[in-house]
C-alpha cells in the first residue's frame, strides 16, 4: 500500500524511449525509478537537509508485468518503507493510467552516506520522519 507521503512523477513516453522490439527499454523503467526517487528527496528536503549527505544504491529488485509504447502517459510512484541506521528501502510502482495496467514493481535498498567522508552514516531523525 502507498502511503501518503509517496511521490509521482509523470513520463510521456516518445520515439527516444522505444527500443528494436518496439517498446520501452527496460532499463528506462529503473532510470525512470531513480529520477523518481530523487526528485522525491529534493522535493520534501531542504538544500541545508540535503548538501551534506548523498545516497548510494546497493541492489535493485525490479519486475516487470507490462510493455509501454510511443505516445503511453506513464505515472511512476515512489515511497519509503524501511529506514534503519544507514539503509533505506523505497518501493515503486509504473502504471499505465489509461488502462490501469501495473507495468513494473520495483524496490531499491538505498545507503546514507556523508557527502564529506563517503563513509555511511546514520540517517537523521529530521530526515526520516519525512519519508515514514
Amino acid at each position: 500500500m502507498k502511503p501518503k507521503n509517496s511521490f509521482t512523477n509523470t513520463i510521456e513516453v516518445n520515439a527516444s524511449h522505444i527500443d528494436e522490439r518496439n517498446h520501452v527499454n527496460n532499463l528506462l523503467y529503473l532510470q525512470w525509478c531513480i529520477e523518481t526517487a530523487e526528485d522525491h528527496w529534493k522535493k520534501t528536503t531542504t538544500p541545508e537537509m540535503r548538501d551534506p549527505y548523498v545516497w548510494y544504491v546497493l541492489n535493485h529488485n525490479i519486475t516487470y508485468k507490462a510493455a509501454a509504447f510511443k505516445n503511453d502517459v506513464l505515472k511512476v510512484t515512489t515511497w519509503v518503507t524501511k529506514a534503519e541506521g544507514v539503509r533505506s528501502e523505497r518501493h515503486y510502482e509504473i502504471i499505465r493510467p489509461k488502462d490501469g495496467k501495473v507495468l513494473v514493481e520495483a524496490e531499491t535498498q538505498w545507503c546514507f552516506v556523508n557527502a564529506s567522508t563517503l563513509r555511511p552514516t546514520k540517517i537523521p531523525e529530521e530526515i526520516y520522519t519525512l519519508f515514514l
